[in-house]
């Protein structure tokens, strides 16, 4: 519920910056109303990974949507980073011919979608500790009124002093902060197509944690990477001690207890191999000791 009402009141705010841009004059407010429709989508697709993540794996989607959340946030860096590169270039030409916007009317519009998303931030901040995307969001919440703090001030340095570079400056400013987060957001995604290892992880930790295991002999074979946001998978050969298949099945538990708690691994496919058996013949064998 909070995540819907702050993607609501976040298109609102970008609407009512991009009207406030026009009627002024202010490129800064253009700029900063494309900054906020940017975090709107990102809030959009938390909100919407959040009811994907309920939808059931299909016999075609066995691992489920949750990289639709990364396919979109692809497209949004995409149609974000043309827009930035447009304000840019008519900074730039303002710059060369100096257009004075009303800065009266940018302030104001600036400073209710700075008190809007102060009070979004404040809503979201008591959920952020328990939630992934909640924290996402109330990051994105956040540079949204550092950018509308701004253009504030910078209404107010046209309204007072008539000085026509502030506008141009200030849309450069914006657009520093959106390509900031188009990057880190094509990041994300990028490596989560190429299945690297997750940010938090470290894959030698991980095998040293599984190693110490009882009944674990070693550990190959390792690969972990991500499914979606927040949906990571692990898969490995463990080799384990002559064991019965119930002392196997023990084992497995351990291992999917400590990956999901220390490691945030909620995914987990193992293989078995039994020392006893030969190089060649460990394939899945959990049996007792083989008699000759």
């Amino acid at each position: 519920m909070r995540m819907r009402a702050a993607l609501a009141l976040t298109i609102g705010v970008a609407l009512l910056e991009l009207a406030g841009g026009l009627l002024s004059g202010s490129l800064a407010l253009l700029s900063d109303s494309a900054h906020v429709f940017m975090d709107a989508f990102a809030l959009g697709i938390a909100v919407a990974a959040s009811v994907q993540a309920t939808r059931p794996a299909t016999a075609r989607q066995t691992f489920g949507f949750a990289r639709v959340e990364v396919l979109a946030a692809l497209l949004n860096g995409g149609l974000l980073f043309a827009v930035t590169i447009l304000i840019a270039v008519e900074a730039f030409h303002r710059l060369a011919q100096p257009q004075l916007p009303q800065g009266g009317l940018m302030a104001a519009v600036a400073a209710v979608g700075f008190a809007t998303n102060l009070g979004i931030g404040l809503a979201l901040a008591g959920g952020a500790r328990d939630s992934i995307n909640v924290k996402a969001a109330l990051f994105h919440v956040a540079s949204d009124a550092v950018g509308a703090f701004a253009v504030v001030l910078g209404g107010l340095g046209v309204l007072l002093f008539g000085a026509t570079w502030i506008d141009p400056i200030l849309s450069l400013f914006v657009c520093g902060i959106i390509v900031a987060g188009v990057v880190r957001v094509v990041g994300e995604a990028w490596h989560v197509l190429l299945e690297s290892v997750p940010a938090h992880l470290n894959v030698a930790v991980v095998r040293a944690r599984m190693r110490e295991l009882p009944g674990i002999v070693d550990v190959h074979d390792l690969h972990v990477w991500t499914i979606g946001p927040g949906t990571h998978a692990l898969s490995a050969h463990v080799l384990l001690a002559d064991a019965r298949i119930s002392e196997a099945s023990a084992i497995l538990r351990r291992i999917d207890e400590r990956l999901r708690d220390e490691f945030e691994i909620n995914h987990v496919t193992v293989q078995f191999e039994c020392e006893a058996c030969d190089a060649d013949e460990r394939i899945v064998c959990t049996q007792t000791a083989r008699t000759e």
